[in-house]
């Protein structure tokens, strides 16, 4: 099977790019969404409104794509065990976990947000809002890079 894993391997990164581009872009928008969101009424139009977009972006676009990001990811590593060898990869994978953790905190928080029981402000959203970007930037480096 990694014989043929690897034969499309080339098609598996260009996949497993696209996925983390795709889960990037969910990952950096959601958060900004909250911040607007605290900024409205409880129960207004515009509330009602980002309850929609945050939901949709949640699951049609951030959850899919990180699925898949860990699909290609996952086959990648299956046809080239070596990977595991490598300290880059486990300080990548190490990343890529608490990334993770961090979308399903903002599932929590998405949640929160539709049964209008948000209890956190602007500031801590305007903040959370750099954590995917320190996080894609560090992977990336990992995985370019490759510093050990």
């Amino acid at each position: 099977m990694s014989d043929l894993l690897l034969d499309y391997y080339l098609w598996l990164k260009a996949l497993h790019i696209i996925s983390v581009i795709c889960w990037m872009a969910a990952m950096l928008y959601l958060p900004r969404l909250f911040v607007y969101h605290t900024q409205v009424d409880v129960g207004s139009d515009q509330s009602k409104l980002f309850k929609i977009m945050e939901h949709r972006l949640m699951r049609y676009i951030c959850n899919p794509a990180m699925i898949a990001t860990f699909i290609f990811g996952g086959l990648m590593l299956w046809a080239n065990t070596d990977l595991f060898s490598q300290g880059w990869m486990h300080a990548k994978l190490t990343l890529i976990f608490l990334l993770s953790g961090f979308h399903g905190m903002m599932s929590k928080w998405r949640k929160n947000f539709a049964s209008d029981n948000n209890q956190k402000s602007t500031k801590f959203f305007r903040i959370a809002n750099e954590i995917p970007t320190l996080f894609m930037i560090a992977i990336v480096i990992f995985a370019v890079v490759k510093p050990f």
